[in-house]
């Protein structure tokens, strides 16, 4: 189904976004591409952003946006929330600091929250960023099953952009292979072919081909790993996630549950709390850190223990000469792991949602209803597809879309001249992502979005 072809919209948020254009060209001197991130950057130009404060963002160019970008999930309390700032602030007053290089008391007392919310992480270690909390949960599935060399993970699913794992997250089908048994797509130059050799791709909700390939290489398989919630909308079939749990425990495979973009999202509790799953090892990140960067990797007690510290077992440890035995010890390390300024602000946030994450879910309900009302106004077939605070909009004729293939029959065109005519609008999210909502947005902002979508819609009509 293609309802257009060309984006009748681009000119004018060029237009809108005089600034933004030169300050991108300005970028472009000091920035491969202009940008620090690739994914920040979309046609006509990246916008620039000045200032963000509740539910909005503000352009170079002094236009307004409601945001539901929300830095693709992480600030799940809005912009520059009162309570972040001064947990923040007594933080920095209290310990004199920003960073000691020491353990320190945070870290426990965040570790136990998180611990009450995610049961199946009997222990846990912080890490950076969500990318690295899913690179040291797949170390730590090499080690604890003896070092078996490969690992599992989903067609369609993301889990960082390191090589390990960047294949098959947005393959051409002409590459793909076929559905039920997906090739391993390289999807980065610089990737060693090594990595499409050790890491299968795994057909999302197929339980049938999935236990085939698993099946075959279990005696490869250190790991399968998977987002429950695919790029965070596309949720996992009840009985394929249980099936999955059951499988992996049956050939002696681990579960490994990337719960960066589903964590709290689903509720406090992640996709875990709503399946009533329980992976081997979890990584969490984005909202736990309130707008800081933080990752966390938790699991089974005699997983997490294959990184605890030995005397004279560490990698920087000099002391034992050639007799170290730092290579009995899986490393783990970081200058800036368990961050005291981000545990604070984490804390905060773990606060404000305990009381407010039912809001958020109605804010969100609400709006998806009205996006699905405002396409039956012009006849036009929409899925507005997610679990929790976060969804996204597909076209689509089909009812249900369940994995990576089935996504592709959506009309793509549509809904980024869609997105593009909405930025024009003031509704913020980058052309194509999906959808998050914050404690910030209420009544006002959704029907200020509907009322743009309605105005898009009739243009493009």
């Amino acid at each position: 189904m293609t309802l257009m072809t060309k984006d009748p919209f681009l000119a004018e948020l060029s237009d809108r976004t005089a600034k933004s254009r030169e300050a991108f060209l300005k970028a472009k001197e000091v920035m491969p591409g202009g940008v620090t991130a690739n994914i920040k950057s979309f046609a006509p130009h990246p916008i620039i952003m000045e200032k963000g404060k509740d539910a909005y963002l503000y352009d170079v160019d002094g236009n307004e946006y409601i945001d539901y970008l929300l830095s693709y999930g992480a600030l799940m309390l809005g912009h520059g929330h009162p309570e972040i700032r001064q947990a923040v602030n007594e933080q920095l007053d209290k310990d004199g600091t920003m960073l000691f290089g020491t353990p320190h008391a945070l870290e426990t007392e965040m570790g136990e929250r998180i611990k009450g919310l995610y049961p199946s992480m009997e222990k846990l270690r912080y890490t950076n960023s969500g990318t690295e909390a899913t690179q040291l949960a797949l170390r730590l599935a090499h080690a604890h099953t003896g070092g078996k060399s490969k690992i599992a993970k989903f067609e369609g699913h993301y889990h960082g952009g390191y090589d390990q794992t960047l294949l098959s997250v947005n393959p051409p089908l002409d590459e793909a292979g076929p559905s039920y048994a997906p090739n391993s797509v390289i999807e980065s130059k610089g990737v060693d072919p090594y990595h499409s050799r050790h890491t299968l791709t795994l057909p999302f909700n197929d339980l049938e081909h999935t236990a085939e390939i698993l099946k075959v290489h279990k005696d490869e398989l250190a790991a399968v790993i998977m987002e429950p919630v695919q790029a965070g909308f596309i949720p996992a079939d009840a009985s394929f996630i249980r099936g999955l749990r059951k499988l992996t425990e049956e050939l002696g495979i681990l579960l490994i549950f990337d719960e960066v973009k589903t964590g709290f999202r689903l509720g406090l509790g992640g996709a875990q709390e709503y399946y009533k799953v329980r992976p081997d090892i979890t990584a969490l990140g984005k909202v736990i850190g309130g707008g800081f960067p933080v990752g966390i990797v938790g699991g089974k007690d005699e997983i997490m223990m294959n990184s605890a510290p030995k005397t004279s077992s560490d990698v920087f440890d000099n002391s034992q000469g050639s007799a170290s035995s730092a290579r009995d010890v899986l490393f783990h390390s970081g200058t800036y792991n368990g961050h005291p300024t981000i545990l604070a602000a984490g804390l905060a946030t773990l606060d404000v949602l305990e009381k407010e994450t039912g809001h958020v879910f109605s804010m969100t309900e609400r709006l998806k209803s009205g996006i699905r009302e405002a396409f039956a106004l012009h006849g036009i077939p929409v899925q507005t597809i997610g679990l929790g605070s976060i969804f996204n909009v597909v076209i689509t004729e089909q009812e249900h879309v369940k994995n990576y293939r089935e996504l592709q029959h959506a009309d793509f065109d549509f809904r980024k001249s869609l997105d593009t005519g909405l930025l024009s609008e003031g509704i913020y999210t980058k052309p194509m992502n999906r959808y998050s909502l914050s404690t910030a947005h209420g009544e006002e902002e959704i029907d200020r979005t509907l009322e743009a979508y309605r105005s898009v819609l009739s243009k493009m009509i």
